[in-house]
């Protein structure tokens, strides 16, 4: 390193200490770096936290949107000084773009590698309408990608903050996104109209800490093929979902909360949108709420006002690996997380890729409106023609407590006919079935749609109020206790087409029956009330 060099970066160092209130003794001309203007310094408060500062090594520190022009008013438009602060940033190797209390009216937002935006507290980034003072990026072309998801899953640039190829990223602070002028799907592929609140595409080394997003329109998030990723600390109340983790590795998701009540809350996805299949995989998720309980902005103002009586009757909220299922899923885990007013827990393949090593605990369940837990293979086979059925295998479901679940339906295990679910066990489980169901009910075979959207209702009323199992092979059920609120005449659990099934230690309801089995092999059932010690090597039409 020269001494020129060498005293550049100690001049660097000097003014991070400086700016964030680390040090005295530099007069205000020393604020000013290599390839940042005097202006770009003014106006920063003492204490800005240092987790959203760069090494000094990279070059420039911190530019002030304020400083760049914008006005922070809320009926300016700042889009041009924002990017304007993005692009400085970037060109110096690199800093922090702050945004000090104010509400700042924008459109497209364009993120650059190794630049965070710092929300502070009292600032707001405001999605505006579209064609009231501006528009939001077109969407680009994407021709790789064919039409086997929708729009909004296939485009990036339509977005409120959006960034593609890049590294090094991060939107941090206490601060809020408000996507008030987006859209949650209706004319998304308008030219003008945005319908994300942040997308990132290829991306790495990308953290978003902190900050809330209120109203996010179609995504509050659409991360695809972004590794490095980690999300912690952060809110969203949002109108459709929250955050969709596509094609992504090595992510960490951590105490989010999302109320989403028309669609999905933490949505792992594996499309085509890239042009390809990529699993997605090495994903953790702790510590989160997810909801569709609560109406929109209730959960970010503290009021955590509940829908009125009959309205929202299946909000949704749910964390679901799937729907999108072109490459796959792999080692994951969901851990420390409650459910509350929404759907359960969904793992799905249907559209030929694996699904396997997952990993889930500690997990509460209140208000389900239909069913705490869906695992689905199908064949619904959107994709490029020529692909094999998928496999979904090695899922552990430990520690899971659900109360106040769908009178009519229960908890569904269910391949295809020659393609089981493999290698599952369920331990130390209690769900509370509203109940209500009839002998009718219990005599209901449900149709097997092989090739349907994955959906947890999409076979209607169950034959069970506690789990159906079909089309399995090497299933370990134990510590499970399975209750109804209500009288209902189903039993706990029906397996149909099952091969390797011990159940050990498992409680049902007195009275209704525990087991229905057919084309069951090699069953068992050890220390479980109200059920003799059984084992059977075949059952057909068999109750127990």
């Amino acid at each position: 390193m020269t001494d020129h060099t060498a005293n550049i970066n100690i001049s660097k160092r000097q003014a991070l200490h400086k700016m964030f209130g680390l040090g005295a003794g530099l007069a205000a001309a020393d604020l000013v770096l290599p390839g940042v203007s005097r202006a770009a310094g003014q106006g920063l408060p003492a204490g800005v936290p240092m987790p959203g500062i760069p090494n000094p090594m990279h070059g420039a520190v911190v530019f002030n949107v304020r400083a760049m022009g914008a006005s922070g008013d809320g009926k300016t438009v700042d889009t041009p000084a924002i990017n304007k602060a993005i692009e400085a940033a970037a060109a110096g190797g690199g800093g922090t773009v702050f945004f000090p209390a104010g509400t700042y009216l924008c459109y497209s937002i364009h993120l650059k590698s190794n630049v965070a935006l710092y929300l502070d507290r009292g600032a707001t980034i405001l999605g505006g309408e579209t064609g009231q003072g501006g528009n939001y990026d077109a969407a680009e072309e994407n021709p790789e990608a064919g039409k086997y998801e929708d729009y909004g899953h296939r485009h990036w640039h339509n977005a409120l903050l959006w960034g593609v190829g890049l590294h090094d990223v991060s939107i941090l602070g206490p601060g809020l996104i408000y996507g008030k002028g987006l859209t949650r799907g209706p004319g998304e592929s308008n030219p003008g109209v945005g319908d994300k609140t942040i997308s990132l595409k290829n991306c790495h080394n990308v953290t978003l800490r902190d900050i809330s997003v209120l109203q996010g329109g179609h995504f509050c998030v659409l991360a695809t093929g972004v590794d490095n990723f980690t999300v912690d600390n952060v809110v969203f109340d949002t109108n459709r979902d929250g955050i969709d983790i596509d094609c992504c590795r090595n992510v960490r998701v951590s105490n989010l909360t999302v109320n989403s009540p028309w669609d999905d809350g933490i949505c792992p996805k594996s499309s085509w949108a890239l042009g390809y299949a990529r699993p997605t995989e090495n994903l953790t998720v702790v510590n989160c709420l997810v909801t569709g309980g609560y109406q929109l902005g209730t959960v970010l103002d503290g009021t955590f006002k509940r829908w009125p009586e009959g309205e929202r009757r299946f909000p949704t909220g749910r964390i679901k690996c799937g729907t999108e299922s072109n490459g796959g899923f792999k080692n994951i885990t969901i851990s420390n997380c409650v459910f509350e007013h929404c759907r359960g827990l969904a793992l799905e393949t249907v559209d030929g890729a694996l699904l396997e090593d997952i990993a889930i605990s500690n997990i509460t369940m209140r208000d389900i409106p239909d069913l705490p837990i869906f695992m689905r293979l199908g064949s619904r086979m959107r994709g490029p023609e020529g692909r094999a059925i998928g496999q979904l295998r090695r899922v552990s479901i430990s520690n899971l407590v659900a109360h106040d679940t769908g009178g009519r339906y229960c908890s569904i295990l269910s391949g295809i006919p020659g393609h089981a679910i493999e290698d599952v066990r369920l331990s130390d489980i209690i769900i509370y079935n509203q109940g209500g169901g009839t002998s009718e009910d219990a005599a209901i075979k449900p149709a097997e749609k092989e090739n349907a959207y994955p959906e947890p209702t999409m076979f209607g009323p169950m034959p069970a109020y506690g789990f159906y199992f079909r089309h399995i092979k090497d299933l370990q059920v134990s510590d499970v206790e399975v209750r109804t609120m209500k009288e209902d005449a189903r039993p706990a659990f029906v397996l149909e087409d099952v091969e390797r099934a011990d159940f050990l230690h498992v409680k049902t309801q007195p009275g209704t029956g525990a087991f229905a089995l057919d084309q069951v092999k090699d069953f068992s059932v050890y220390l479980s009330r109200p059920v003799p010690e059984t084992y059977l090597e075949t059952a057909n039409g068999k109750k127990l």
